[in-house]
């Protein structure tokens, strides 16, 4: 069997940024590959051509490609032409595509297409309750119509894009993210930093950001020598039209409450999981979702983790055992579970160890590949 990812991100020097979504493939593809399943990589909106060999995943730099008018269809084309020739020549047995902007639309392949509902930009919209551009909204429907079967991290997520999309009776497995357990250890789950709040993620009101001033002010006001540490890309705020949300964020913070937070912007991978394994309490305070990669990173890393409680979330944690779900607007529960674990390192060691469990019962990449391969083979051309 051999599987096609087509998608905007992967984390790998030459490829530029990636985020979640981008992470999620990889795990996915080295597992796939561990499994003796040949896998190509398709990396669109690239500076330049190029195709080469890693690890025995072949990759393929596809360059963004402009024209006068239309780009937005004559690029899809484009994207669709180059990998009908790569699926012919190379026998692809199917394309995997991400739900995102509607990449797909347009595009007649040859082989069965699979989507990954990753997050939609009419799902986020229709999480945060701000309307969607009509455009970004045909597109995604139109490549939702196109495609033979679907998979969501979260069965909140499949269900939610499947009303918004009002897709027919088609396949829609939920299979979750999965995680290379063996790169997620923390020898030492009882050394960490006293009082040390850890956020990771784009700085952006979408994942909660701008609830952490008001939630972190009365955190203070009960342990005073708490600090809270920021991780992750400033992003544009689409409600002021603010082309920092970290600004917005740093306005809210009073001059006293200021001083104890810490903003280390985008940093290497490997740093982060250090950051992680030296912080008190995990907060992902996010309102939109399909599953929460850095949420299931923490908690493999045995890190009591106070996150959102909306949909997805359910599925992630169970609320009080492997961590707390509290809804983001919530500022004084939100701020009573932090305390809590701040006053209790029995509870911290306790909910931690509860978290590993959930994620190795859960969401363990080697579960994971063999839940998508399965799925596949009922799907791939043969």
């Amino acid at each position: 069997m051999h599987i096609g990812f087509l998608t905007p991100e992967y984390p790998h020097p030459k490829l530029g940024a990636s985020g979640g979504l981008g992470t999620s493939i990889k795990n996915l593809v080295e597992a796939l590959t561990a499994e003796n399943v040949k896998v190509t990589v398709f990396v669109y909106g690239q500076k330049e051509d190029e195709i080469f060999t890693e690890k025995g995943i072949n990759f393929h730099r596809i360059k963004q490609r402009r024209t006068p008018f239309l780009t937005w269809f004559t690029y899809r084309k484009y994207l669709q032409n180059y990998l009908n020739r790569v699926a012919e020549t190379e026998h692809i047995g199917l394309i995997e595509a991400p739900d995102w902007t509607g990449i797909t639309a347009f595009m007649k392949l040859h082989v069965p297409l699979v989507i990954r509902f990753h997050g939609s930009d009419a799902y986020f919209c229709h999480l945060e309750g701000r309307k969607q551009k009509r455009k970004n909204f045909w597109f995604e429907k139109m490549a939702v119509q196109s495609a033979k079967a679907f998979i969501a991290p979260t069965t909140f997520a499949g269900n939610l894009s499947k009303e918004i999309f009002n897709i027919p009776e088609k396949p829609i497995q939920t299979i979750h993210y999965g995680l290379k357990l063996s790169n997620f250890n923390n020898p030492r789950p009882a050394d960490f930093e006293t009082g040390v709040l850890l956020y990771i993620g784009t700085i952006i009101r979408k994942k909660g950001v701008l609830e952490l001033p008001g939630i972190f002010k009365k955190v203070l006001s009960k342990y005073p020598t708490a600090k809270l540490i920021l991780i992750g890309n400033d992003s544009p705020d689409i409600q002021t039209n603010s082309p920092s949300t970290r600004k917005i964020l740093e306005e809210k913070l009073e001059p006293s409450v200021r001083a104890k937070v810490q903003y280390l912007g985008k940093i290497p991978y490997e740093e982060v999981q250090n950051h992680i394994r030296k912080a008190h309490v995990c907060l992902f305070p996010t309102f939109a979702e399909t599953l929460g990669m850095v949420t299931i990173e923490s908690m493999a890393l045995q890190k009591p983790v106070v996150n959102s409680n909306i949909g997805w979330a359910n599925e992630l944690i169970e609320d009080g055992i492997s961590g707390f779900l509290v809804h983001p607007k919530d500022h004084d529960l939100y701020a009573e579970r932090i305390t809590t674990l701040l006053s209790k390192p029995e509870l911290c060691r306790e909910m931690g160890k509860n978290a590993r469990h959930q994620v190795e019962a859960k969401f363990d990449i080697q579960k994971a590949v063999q839940q998508n391969i399965q799925f596949y083979r009922g799907i791939a051309k043969r």
